[in-house]
């Protein structure tokens, strides 16, 4: 095979995705984007975005997803809804395996599939995610001035936020389901000296209950076996990412020990013309906007990887 359907194909609709989309489009790639559900990613699920460098007044997760779709789509971008089941990313010719048994062909290929915050699972969890649940404290910490929440978690990402939502919160109670915290010892100490953090550790959260204007309490279960209750407003649920990363050909890529993408800064992995952008890289932080960044970045390397063929 010496012959591609495409030059560059994108996996992912989020933010990562569409960025790297536009950019592609814009310099006039022969380019799709595969998405197997609806372009946006968690984006779509965030109620409000209030730090996106120039939208001033924030704006709710869907608007911005349209106008970001529409941006793309105005440079062209061509943009496919099927579920990638498998890749073969080792030679030249990179190919997708499609869930109907097509596939699509293409000389470079950017992975931005992202990630998924642990969930808890629990009654509550997905009726109140975006009325009092969230995943992000940066996201949406500001919302909760004067009030009164929870996090849930015990290691050095839950800590730290926890420690970040006392900049707007007046009182964090932090969950957790062992005896002691997961977080190193620096963070912990922080944490213990601020008096607006409380700890009830050997504690679940069993159901998250609330109203038509959302949170209002957690149901407790304590390891002794007894239960209580803890009214709050809010509940950051922060136990993790998972990487979307079920269709990578782990044998080919390099990956860290939670499997997420190792890339370098220019957003190239270890395989020649495979890129990745998003929640779905190997990182510390996991943001709209550096998204948006690493998108833009692993679309001009690709650009840049395919003009080198072409010189060749």
């Amino acid at each position: 095979m010496d012959k591609a359907d495409y030059q560059l194909v994108i996996i992912g609709g989020g933010p990562a995705g569409l960025t790297a989309g536009l950019y592609a489009a814009r310099a006039r790639l022969n380019t799709v984007l595969v998405e197997k559900t609806t372009l946006g990613g968690q984006v779509l699920i965030t109620h409000w975005v209030d730090n996106y460098p120039g939208v001033v007044d924030g704006a709710a997760g869907y608007d911005l997803i349209e106008k970001w779709t529409a941006h793309a789509r105005r440079f062209g971008l061509e943009t496919r809804s099927a579920n990638v089941v498998s890749l073969d990313l080792k030679n030249s010719i990179k190919i997708l395996n499609l869930e109907n048994g097509d596939r699509i062909t293409a000389r470079a290929v950017i992975i931005c599939t992202g990630g998924s915050p642990g969930k808890l699972n629990v009654p509550g969890e997905k009726e109140f995610t975006g009325k009092g649940v969230s995943y992000c404290a940066t996201c949406d910490g500001p919302f909760y001035k004067g009030r009164e929440i929870a996090v849930v978690g015990g290691g050095n990402t839950a800590i730290q936020e926890a420690v970040h939502l006392t900049r707007f919160a007046a009182k964090v109670t932090v969950i957790h389901r062992r005896g002691e915290l997961r977080a190193t010892k620096v963070v912990q100490e922080k944490a213990f000296a601020d008096e607006r953090i409380e700890f009830i550790l050997n504690a679940e959260v069993e159901e998250i209950r609330g109203g038509p204007d959302g949170v209002e309490e957690l149901r407790l279960r304590h390891r002794d076996g007894s239960v209580s209750s803890l009214a709050v407003t809010g509940v950051f649920i922060l136990i993790g990412v998972v990487p979307n990363n079920e269709i990578l050909p782990r044998d080919a890529l390099e990956l860290d020990e939670y499997g997420f993408i190792i890339t370098d800064t220019e957003m190239r992995t270890a395989l020649p013309g495979v890129f990745a952008a998003g929640d779905i890289r190997s990182k510390n932080f996991r943001q709209i906007v550096t998204a948006a960044g690493e998108g833009a970045t692993a679309e001009l390397s690709a650009e840049h990887y395919l003009a080198n063929m072409d010189e060749q």
